[in-house]
């Protein structure tokens, strides 16, 4: 059996090394490294990929989020509410741009920001509210975007997770996420659904004067070389990492197919197990197969435990050589970073429940067969005692 690994990086880049060692000499010999054709050639192909209007890259998907927000000319004391159930980034950038963060509780199923928790968040004060479409599946779009419209509020999606995933609509319409709110951003470190060979990240809009405003921003508030017309930053998609990009773009559904049927098999391993709950998929028209349709492209494949020492299996499946993650083992209202008397822990039941139940297990386009049934048989091993 071949070694199992979080993430097989170096299995996938065997399947385009073809196309991604030529593009990359290619940049080396004409030493376009910065903003060069491959940077446009990769925002031109994203763009149609996803069907939005502009994707600006930029160097890192916490960069994409913080000049998402610049753009959107929030000020500080600004409140900016957000999932307490996430990687940090997201509430980082608003504590950056001395913005008020507001942290508020998930869902018990999909993880995802919970719409009642917004509404009881929100505020006079409140602008913007950020969901993040976390381990790989949407957010509740159409319910956020309505409750922003009767606040005028703005949307910021962090797709960070999520990138290909289609977000279904009560009337059947569907939408790429990052296309729906009023501003997106996304990440494509290495380990991303995809991912560059370096650090990278991508804002989405539809908005032209938005879009306008950002490319201002990511370029020292430069449109016109020496004139600074906007406060900006340094943010960048380098030419090698766009390179790399381009080359796995076309493939990005295969390898979003590949993580669903490696899902499907985890799940049927562990499917009615009492002390076991797979990942919810939330499409109307799927019944948790992941073959009809795409609501969730497992950026994680995430199980939430039941009555299971969950640090202890952690460390017996270290053991057999099996990786595994905690996303997240400490909510963000508990950081020490992040901290404030307004929060309440009653507010916080599932986001506290969830940081000691779930456990996150190798996800990736490489898994075969016969890693996926010793890491199922390990996990059942340990859990049945």
């Amino acid at each position: 059996m071949r070694k199992i690994q979080m993430v097989d990086l170096k299995g996938q880049y065997n399947g385009i090394k073809d196309v991604v060692n030529p593009d990359i000499q290619e940049i080396i010999d004409n030493t376009s490294f910065i903003n060069g054709p491959k940077v446009h050639e990769f925002q031109k192909n994203l763009e149609t990929y996803l069907n939005v209007k502009h994707v600006i890259p930029c160097a890192n998907g916490t960069d994409a989020l913080q000049i998402a927000m610049m753009g959107l000319g929030l000020k500080p004391g600004d409140e900016v509410i957000t999932a307490d159930f996430t990687f940090a980034a997201t509430v980082e950038v608003i504590a950056l741009l001395q913005l008020t963060p507001v942290l508020v509780d998930v869902n018990p199923n999909d993880f995802n920001i919970s719409v009642e928790a917004i509404k009881k968040a929100i505020t006079p004060k409140t602008k913007a509210i950020v969901p993040v479409h976390l381990f790989g599946q949407c957010a509740n779009m159409e319910a956020i975007m309505a409750l922003a419209e009767a606040h005028n509020l703005y949307v910021i999606e962090d797709n960070a997770q999520a990138i290909g995933v289609d977000y279904t609509y009560s009337n059947g319409k569907k939408a790429k996420a990052g296309t729906i709110g009023h501003v997106a951003s996304t990440s494509f470190f290495p380990s991303k659904n995809l991912g560059c060979y370096g650090d990278g990240g991508a804002i989405f809009t539809n908005d032209d004067a938005l879009a306008h405003t950002i490319r201002g921003i990511v370029n020292h508030g430069m449109y016109e070389r020496y004139h600074h017309d906007v406060v900006g930053v340094n943010s960048r998609l380098d030419s090698i990492q766009a390179a790399v990009l381009n080359a796995k773009l076309p493939h990005l559904d295969n390898y979003n197919k590949a993580r669903q049927e490696a899902a499907m098999k985890y799940d049927a391993a562990f499917k009615n197990h009492a002390n076991i709950e797979i990942p919810f998929r939330k499409s109307l028209d799927c019944e948790g197969n992941c073959s009809t349709c795409d609501c969730h492209v497992f950026h994680q494949y995430t199980l939430k435990t039941k009555n299971v020492d969950r640090d202890g299996l952690v460390k017996f499946l270290n053991a057999q050589d099996i990786p595994c993650g905690v996303y997240y083992p400490i909510p963000l209202h508990k950081q020490k970073a992040y901290q404030d008397e307004r929060y309440n822990e009653a507010d916080f039941p599932v986001t506290n429940q969830l940081v000691q139940s779930v456990i996150s297990l190798p996800m990736h386009t490489e898994l075969d067969d016969e890693q996926i049934d010793f890491i199922t048989s390990k996990v059942l091993e340990y859990i049945n005692g």
